[in-house]
């Protein structure tokens, strides 16, 4: 089994237990993410990262466990943000392009997260404006340098029949 993890997740101060999310429902056999949450008094969590794989969750997503307390099974309520994910394919330049996205992050006062050097998270309020950032992925996948996604296009499964 491969784990995808979160090595600095945007409230990691917040949150007090961690539980996986298996990613099979999305194509991805054989792999789960590791998802940083906080327990909510009525026995629910909230969501303490930006998915890096999972859909259709986002940061500050409530959501309930499997009986065993290890995987997601089932969203509950949405925050109202969204995530968007970029994926820097490996060119003489991926450094540069990453550090502009990083710029931009930055100056639109936006969370995110990084899992290596070529894989971003972006926390996105409902609302938000973010049409600079959109501008400048599209530019870059349009030069075959990043493809980036809306991590809600597709529903959140935890494939649980």
């Amino acid at each position: 089994m491969k784990f995808i993890v979160h090595e600095s997740p945007v409230r990691r101060g917040d949150s007090d237990y961690i539980a996986r999310a298996d990613l099979a429902p999305f194509g991805l056999e054989g792999e789960v993410e590791q998802l940083w949450l906080k327990k909510l008094e009525d026995g629910s969590l909230e969501l303490c990262c930006i998915p890096f794989r999972v859909y259709g969750i986002s940061l500050g997503d409530i959501v309930t466990l499997s009986p065993d307390g290890t995987t997601v099974a089932r969203l509950v309520r949405k925050s109202g943000r969204r995530a968007l994910r970029v994926f820097l394919l490996e060119t003489p330049s991926a450094s540069s392009v990453a550090r502009e996205f990083d710029i931009e992050i930055s100056r639109l006062g936006l969370l995110s997260e990084w899992s290596g050097d070529r894989h971003a998270a972006i926390d996105v309020p409902i609302g938000f404006d973010v049409a600079s950032l959109i501008g400048l992925l599209e530019r870059e996948e349009a030069a075959s340098r990043a493809f980036w996604e809306w991590a809600d296009s597709v529903s959140f499964s935890s494939g649980e029949a």
